[in-house]
């Protein structure tokens, strides 16, 4: 679908979107942390490879959030 045909997302969408969010930065946390104290170099390696992909997740779905933005209903009070 391109952006010009892009709809709203759904409140059940925008959970699952917050949700996932939430998860990436835990993930991205709990890696760092072992990492950190970790004593092997190759598990420091992989775990700082999986915070750089987590962190690529996260941005993704910040991005999908801003390409919805123009999108989303304003909220008049």
């Amino acid at each position: 679908m391109q952006s010009s045909q892009m709809q709203p997302l759904s409140p059940k969408e925008l959970n699952y979107i917050a949700d996932s969010i939430s998860n990436e930065e835990m993930l991205i946390k709990q890696c760092a942390a072992t990492a950190s104290i970790s004593q092997q170099p190759q598990i420091q390696q992989a775990l700082n490879q999986y915070v750089r992909a987590h962190e690529q997740h996260l941005n993704t779905l910040i991005q999908s959030l801003h390409q919805h933005q123009s999108l989303a209903p304003s909220q008049s009070q």
